[in-house]
């Protein structure tokens, strides 16, 4: 396969890189040699390359800042605009494109997991960014997977949830953590492992089971249930200073984009579709700090 992977900077580009090699030839572009803003360079690497697979790791991720004026545009040329030429080219091509969505193109408002067939309504620019991607795909039309995901970590990562919480410890002796904020957390690991599974089985497997899934760690939990978890698993726990961890409300913590509350996934219909269980969050939480 000659497989084109865009970004390998973040969490699971750089998982990527190190579970797609098997599978052939891999073309790896990020930024600033690869600019997901601009259709002009999507285009070139998209026809100088001729891949069978288009896999894009990339996105406009920083919530808050898609709130203000100078970066909501941005956030759209990434997230929506730049998936949509993407598309594109991947139809002209005749090449399968692999996209990576959120939990956040829902309101969190449903009350259990969300399935493929729920409405969407996203809170955020962000959340409406990511949902315009995916109808842009979906209206180009042409082989494509995209896979909404949710909560996605590594360990490698600083300004992730797991690394803060992990340097929250050994700053505070007490944090305070959100319980009304659920969803899956989702080992990036996890995530570049069952997309290169997938592929491993064919072309012609991956385009008869083209569509939107929902692909986030099984099971959910509330950040706080989550951090405890963090807590229990750090393996230097006597570098922690704190004693005490303590339920608090998202309304406490007031920020500029709103975040759904109960956005968890459900993954029923990945798991019937290509036959694969996906692993509980907290198996996958073990084997990352193990």
């Amino acid at each position: 396969m000659k497989i084109i992977l865009l970004g390998k900077i973040g969490q699971l580009g750089w998982e990527l890189m190190r579970t797609l090699p098997p599978l052939g030839d891999i073309s790896i572009f990020d930024y600033p040699d690869f600019d997901m803003s601009k259709a002009d360079t999507i285009q070139k690497i998209a026809r100088d390359v001729s891949p069978q697979i288009i896999i894009n790791a990339t996105a406009y991720t920083a919530v808050d800042k898609a709130e203000s004026a100078g970066d909501r545009d941005l956030a759209f040329a990434i997230n929506a605009t730049g998936p949509e030429v993407l598309a594109e080219e991947a139809k002209r091509l005749n090449a399968i494109l692999i996209h990576y969505s959120t939990d956040y193109v829902f309101d969190g408002t449903k009350g259990s997991p969300y399935s493929e067939e729920d409405a969407t309504n996203p809170l955020s620019v962000y959340g409406l960014s990511k949902l315009q991607g995916e109808q842009a795909i979906q209206s180009v039309g042409g082989a494509h997977l995209i896979f909404r995901t949710s909560w996605v970590y590594s360990l490698r990562m600083q300004g992730g949830f797991v690394s803060k919480v992990l340097q929250w410890s050994r700053q505070q002796s007490h944090l305070r953590m959100v319980t009304d904020q659920v969803s899956n957390p989702t080992w990036a690991r996890m995530l570049a492992e069952i997309t290169t599974q997938i592929l491993a089985r064919g072309e012609d497997y991956t385009r008869a089971r083209a569509g939107l899934y929902h692909l986030a760690g099984g099971g959910f939990a509330s950040r706080f249930e989550w951090a405890q978890m963090i807590l229990a698993l750090d393996p230097n726990k006597q570098e922690q200073l704190a004693r005490e961890i303590s339920p608090a409300l998202t309304e406490e913590f007031p920020m500029p984009a709103a975040r759904p509350l109960f956005s968890a996934l459900d993954c029923a219909k990945f798991e019937n579709t290509f036959n694969l269980k996906i692993p509980d969050w907290k198996y996958a939480l073990q084997l990352a700090m193990s």
